[in-house]
């Protein structure tokens, strides 16, 4: 369980590992953006087998990602359950019929062939990008990633925020189990076997302390880059740049290529919605 809560980047010798940041940033943008932007089923399973190839590829073990996975999942089937109950007829007045399962169009709480294809286009939505956030995360070096971005045109001040930020992901996942063991070892019980209360106590007696322990590293990190003179002049230079590789650009192509399908999909639509109950 500890090992499962370190999510950040892994060496590994992959395709994806080769890839310049910026190409997978500018891919799980791009196919994000065309990915929620559209409701053609054909297209977000196209690409969620698209994300799972790319997943499996990455050679990204599961047991490192089960518990985020499991919060997203428990996130994502809430957030379906609330769609629903809030709006169950939605799915009829998108496509402008009703094909019914239980009850009919005018009871509030009903359930059609048009609802289930919308929700079951959330869920694609949801999923499709699951895989392509985690690899962007566990694939990118952060100082790597930081150089691309200025490489691209953005302000090397905020690529280094940017890599600051991906950098103390894994360090304050360490200091969350550390003092989550300390307050263990102090008898503040957080396991399934305490009751809720006794769990939220716990875990208050966690955050805290890590707030005030990040806190510190900044502090710590803004005068170390103050008294270095971070920021006086316009550019600087980075030691971990990488150049675009004929790979970067044969990705490029191929991520243009999905988001024109996506776009061409609307012409065909008429619409972002894919209607097969026409």
């Amino acid at each position: 369980m500890a090992k499962n809560l370190f999510v950040g980047y892994n060496e590994r010798d992959t395709f994806l590992h080769h890839l310049s940041g910026s190409t997978k940033l500018i891919g799980f943008v791009s196919l994000s953006i065309i990915g929620m932007l559209t409701f053609d089923t054909r297209f977000l399973l196209g690409i969620f087998v698209f994300s799972m190839i790319l997943f499996w590829k990455s050679e990204i073990k599961f047991s490192e990602i089960s518990f985020i996975l499991k919060v997203i999942i428990g996130f994502a089937v809430f957030n379906i359950f609330l769609v629903y109950v809030f709006s169950p007829g939605y799915g009829i007045s998108i496509y402008g019929s009703h094909h019914m399962i239980l009850g009919n169009p005018k009871q509030f709480f009903n359930l059609s062939w048009e609802e289930l294809l919308y929700l079951f286009n959330l869920i694609l939505k949801y999923t499709f990008a699951v895989p392509l956030a985690l690899i962007f995360l566990l694939t990118t070096e952060p100082s790597e990633f930081a150089a691309s971005l200025n490489k691209v045109g953005i302000s090397y001040r905020i690529s280094y925020s940017v890599e600051i930020t991906l950098r103390y992901i894994p360090d304050i996942q360490r200091d969350y189990r550390t003092i989550s063991l300390a307050q263990q070892a102090r008898g503040y019980e957080i396991s399934k076997k305490a009751s809720l209360i006794k769990r939220v106590r716990g875990a208050i007696q966690i955050i805290l302390p890590l707030i005030f322990t990040s806190l510190d590293r900044i502090e710590t990190v803004s005068q170390a880059m103050s008294l270095r003179r971070f920021g006086r002049h316009n550019k600087r230079t980075w030691y971990m740049a990488r150049k675009f590789k004929m790979a970067d650009y044969m990705a490029f192509l191929l991520i243009l290529l999905i988001v024109m399908i996506g776009i061409l999909l609307f012409k065909v639509n008429n619409g972002r919605f894919w209607n097969p109950f026409k």
